[in-house]
């Protein structure tokens, strides 16, 4: 068995299955932990909500088995000379906890047993905090449906595996522990990144840590039936709309030079590339609207939308734009470049030019499926973004049967966005139900 190395962890790892594994850490999760800080983390939550109160002691017992299956989430992250890396923990826990107010919060790595991952639970609702170094949205939903499905069995359901639901009793497939990015990252072309600077909502720090959440519960019918009318999928639909609020939002605040308005959109590669990762695999688009060249009516922002999703999110472009990702690892030079350097060149390009490079963040998990068995113990799905990294807003999209939920996540007092976004929907006839973790003045619509 190769000798684990806590200074170098560019030897090869021992095999996957193995209880000494250790992992480096994959493209997109190499920046998460340098950019942590006291008042940030990147952390996402994941929710299922059943149709019965939960019962802790049997949750526990379900995460218990359920996370043997995962390990490259039941890990602690540690800092070698050069890059930092996941080893296996064997320390108790992640241990099943009543949820709380603000969710989301930072999550130090020293904290909680060194896990990276936290499991809540409230009336009927069972939640999964991840931070981003361990994977993405999709692997986060495969670690919580493996374990509400364990937890609906150790209650008697006959639930089988299949989809996010991952037979406990198999070993991990070589291919869900890889780093998915380095096998596709060969296109002959680094394409360009957008530079310009965007609008930034300006608002009212809230007290740390306060997440502000604003839920939206649409009908899928509704909402793609609307989208149809403008000859768009709902993804580019809620873009749209998401767009036409910022832009609201930069005209109510009469500033005299108006910048464009950028979304930051992740995309599941696993769409385009076949993988089976666990691990993250996903990379950022840019839908825009630069009102320095006019107007734009809802119709036109939907076509700008469109035209340039159509145009940009296909294998060759996301080839390339992984590829581009893919140059600074692979550097030799930048290999060697010891890790505390490189957190410092990291940060300083992430505050100074990645994140002013889009005015909001919005994901799009799409339908979520379960197992059959599963089906009759579901209401309804959720995901939140977590705390920004600066004032601004972030919204995450997620649907399961006809329930489709749009829920925002801020660190700021206004609700202005939020407002202008929810209401329209609303006159565009699409029946919203909001839900909060906070009191308004005036109801959102």
């Amino acid at each position: 068995m190769p000798k684990k190395s806590r200074s170098n962890p560019q030897s090869k790892a021992s095999a996957p299955g193995n209880t000494e594994t250790w992992y480096r850490l994959d493209l997109s999760a190499i920046v998460y932990p340098t950019l942590q800080r006291r008042n940030f983390s990147s952390v996402y939550r994941l929710s299922v909500l059943l149709k019965d109160p939960i019962r802790p002691d049997t949750l526990q017992q379900a995460a218990d088995i359920a996370l043997q299956r995962f390990p490259t989430y039941k890990v602690a992250i540690r800092k070698g000379l050069f890059w930092r890396y996941l080893e296996p923990n064997h320390r108790p826990g992640p241990f099943v906890q009543p949820d709380i107010h603000n969710p989301c919060m930072p999550m130090y790595f020293k904290s909680g047993n060194r896990y990276l991952l936290r499991v809540y639970y409230y009336d009927r609702r069972i939640s999964l905090e991840c931070h981003h170094s361990l994977g993405d949205g999709t692997g986060g939903m495969c670690v919580l449906q493996t374990i509400t499905a364990v937890y609906l069995r150790l209650l008697g359901a006959e639930i089988e595996a299949g989809g996010f639901v991952l037979d406990v009793d198999s070993p991990p497939d070589p291919e869900e522990l890889e780093d998915a990015y380095m096998r596709y990252a060969n296109a002959l072309v680094r394409p360009a990144r957008p530079a310009e600077k965007t609008y930034r909502i300006r608002g009212t720090l809230e007290p740390f840590h306060t997440l502000n959440i604003i839920d939206g519960i649409l009908s899928v019918r509704e909402v793609n039936a609307v989208a149809k009318k403008y000859h768009a999928t709902i993804t580019e639909y809620l873009n749209s709309v998401l767009l036409y609020a910022l832009l609201r939002k930069q005209a109510a605040d009469s500033s005299f030079r108006p910048r464009p308005v950028r979304i930051a959109m992740p995309v599941n590669l696993r769409r385009f590339f076949p993988s089976r990762t666990l691990r993250n695999f996903i990379t950022m688009v840019y839908p825009y609207i630069d009102p320095r060249l006019g107007e734009y009516t809802f119709e036109e922002i939907v076509l700008q939308v469109r035209n340039y999703m159509r145009y940009y999110i296909n294998e060759k472009f996301l080839r390339g734009d992984i590829t581009t990702n893919a140059a600074t690892k692979r550097n030799p030079l930048i290999r060697i470049v010891p890790l505390f350097l490189k957190d410092i060149v990291v940060r300083t390009f992430y505050r100074r030019v990645q994140d002013k490079n889009s005015s909001a963040g919005l994901t799009n998990m799409g339908a979520v499926s379960v197992p059959e068995g599963m089906k009759p113990y579901i209401d309804r799905f959720d995901i939140y973004m977590g705390q920004p990294f600066s004032s601004r807003t972030n919204c995450a999209v997620i649907s399961y049967g006809d329930i489709l939920t749009v829920n925002f996540a801020s660190c700021i007092v206004e609700a202005d966005v939020e407002r202008l976004f929810f209401r329209k929907l609303v006159q565009d006839g699409i029946h919203v139900k909001i839900e909060s973790n906070r009191t308004f003045r005036e109801a959102l619509p």
